[in-house]
């Protein structure tokens, strides 16, 4: 085998790697500002509004007898 093509794949497989890594890396970035993202929203002390907007049929309506 060729010393030079067998660097040449080699360095494209590093490259490559690399490239993944990087790709890797941003999406791990992205997942974790969602989750702080979430936590915070969980966190808040309103959460009678968030329930409201997730189930807006809920305590619309009370049923009295007299």
């Amino acid at each position: 085998m060729d010393i030079a093509l067998m660097s040449m794949a080699l360095s494209q497989g590093q490259a490559q790697q690399q490239a993944s890594i990087s790709v890797m890396k941003m999406a791990m970035g992205n997942a974790e500002q969602q989750g702080e993202a979430i936590q915070k929203l969980m966190s808040t002390p309103n959460t009678t509004a968030i329930q409201q907007a997730t189930q807006p049929h809920l305590g619309s309506r009370i049923d009295l007898k007299v």
